[in-house]
């Protein structure tokens, strides 16, 4: 599978439950698409177990920023394993809340979803998470799209 291209996202939710103002939680992934145009419906494949997982499990609303390839550092970032909180890892990045879902959007991100889960389905060790999309934007036409292939983040010729 890993010679096959896939562009890469954040997908990011807000946890009103943990701590007084609650916590942001982001996490790069890969594994992201569209399912449906009639209705509008996206699916992202979290990690059992993972923070997102879990987050996602009780908390319905969450988003995706399409990376372009100048966010590269981004994506490092919210990939790494055994990671500093999810509070530090936004502290110096540009991001808005999403009128609709709560969620951090990254500014500079070619396009945006903010996303109601409307069904998860256990596959192996992740979750397949179906959401609708309840808004797309494109606010950012600047560079290319950022590409994962070879187990390396790369960018179109």
């Amino acid at each position: 599978m890993a010679r096959l291209a896939a562009g890469v996202v954040l997908v990011t939710a807000h946890d009103p439950e943990d701590g007084p103002r609650g916590e942001d939680v982001g996490m790069t992934a890969t594994a992201f698409m569209s399912v449906s145009l009639e209705p509008p419906l996206v699916l992202i494949s979290v990690r059992e177990g993972s923070r997102m997982d879990d987050l996602l499990e009780h908390q319905p609303l969450w988003a995706v920023s399409v990376l372009s390839e100048s966010q590269r550092h981004i994506a490092g970032r919210f990939a790494m394993r055994g990671r500093i909180s999810d509070r530090l890892l936004f502290e110096d990045i540009a991001y808005y809340r999403g009128e609709r879902s709560g969620a951090p959007i990254l500014g500079g991100a070619l396009a945006v979803l903010e996303c109601r889960t409307e069904q998860r389905v256990a596959a192996g060790d992740h979750t397949l998470v179906i959401g609708r999309v309840l808004a797309a934007r494109t606010p950012s036409a600047d560079g290319g799209p950022l590409i994962y292939f070879r187990g390396r983040y790369q960018h179109l010729a």
